[in-house]
């Protein structure tokens, strides 16, 4: 029988994106002030890969990558995507004037030094439950000292600017872990 472990803390992640630069900043004040200072943040990029959102969120989308400093619980993933969903709400309340339903999106997740999870409530084959309605997907594993991508890899997330950015964020977290030898 395998004895039980506890998983180490994971470093907390966010995609956030908008058309309205302004509503990326709220995201980031929120973020901030529940979770904890901001350890990594990536450039602005144009989120050109698919017009899925258009229609919900209106054209010249920008996306930002975050990562706090607080290592958390992966078991906590269902619960701060309930909290996201929570805050897109109250800034689509917040900015009556957008002339989309939905001028913000945060999509929460965690990185562990072998991969990339994101939370979503949407079901699919290769989702797991995690609790309280919500469901995860291993976006990105870290195999062979790079991001490899699974067949369902938003195509955004095979980009290298974001490769790159969870590169500083695997960094990162290596450090917090005290780790500097593992691949």
């Amino acid at each position: 029988m395998g004895e039980v472990q506890h998983h180490q803390p994971v470093l907390l992640f966010f995609a956030i994106f908008s058309g309205d630069v302004a509503a990326l900043q709220w995201a980031r004040d929120v973020i901030e002030a529940r979770y904890g200072a901001i350890a990594l943040a990536s450039e602005l990029f144009d989120f050109t890969q698919t017009d899925y959102y258009e229609v919900s969120m209106g054209p010249s989308l920008k996306k930002q990558l975050i990562a706090v400093e607080k290592l958390v619980d992966p078991a906590e993933l269902a619960e701060i995507k309930h909290q996201t969903n929570t805050w897109e709400r109250e800034y689509a309340d917040i900015d009556k004037v957008a002339s989309v339903d939905r001028p913000l999106n945060i999509d929460p997740g965690y990185l562990t030094l072998a991969k990339l999870v994101l939370a979503t409530t949407k079901d699919r084959d290769h989702r797991l439950y995690i609790g309280k309605g919500m469901f995860a997907e291993v976006t990105l594993h870290f195999q062979s000292k790079q991001w490899s991508q699974r067949p369902w890899t938003y195509p955004d997330y095979m980009t290298e600017g974001y490769h790159a950015f969870l590169n500083r964020c695997r960094m990162y977290l290596r450090e917090r872990y005290g780790v500097l030898n593992v691949e």
